[in-house]
This record gives C-alpha cells, sequence and structure tokens, in this order.
C-alpha cells in the first residue's frame, strides 16, 4: 500500500535538512523524498509499506524539531 507522509520540521540550517532528509531516505520501503511548503519545512515521503511513526522519530534525531502531520494512501 503506497502512502503519502507529511513531517512537519522546523530546521536551524541546511546541514540538519540535509541530515533529515538522509534519516527518511534510508528507511524501509521510502521511493521518494522531497521538501514543500513555503519555507520548504514539510518533508513529504512517497514510500509502501513505510512506518509513519518510526520514519517521524528518526527524522526527529536528526532535524530536533519534527512532527507528524499527515499520512495518507495513495
Amino acid at each position: 500500500m503506497m502512502q503519502k507522509i507529511v513531517i512537519q520540521m522546523q530546521p536551524k540550517c541546511g546541514k540538519c535538512r540535509t541530515k533529515a532528509m538522509m534519516a527518511a531516505a534510508k528507511a524501509l520501503g521510502v521511493n521518494s523524498v522531497e521538501f514543500q511548503g513555503e519555507n520548504k519545512n514539510q518533508m513529504v515521503v512517497i514510500g509502501d509499506g513505510v512506518d509513519a511513526a518510526a520514519l517521524a522519530s528518526s527524522v526527529r534525531k536528526k532535524a530536533k524539531h519534527a512532527s507528524l502531520e499527515m499520512v495518507q494512501e495513495l
């Protein structure tokens, strides 16, 4: 089942954003990762069978301020 997961972030620098993106890309089942929103503060992850809670937790470890906003089936 394909999912679209949106994680709201407040990265302090570009390096934190890159680390968070790499952490999300390493998760099992992730097909694509991109940033959207006015300030590029929403990470949109599309994947098949991704554990959204575990993904948000791993991103939160890299970018301290991250919260799971939406999980939607595609």
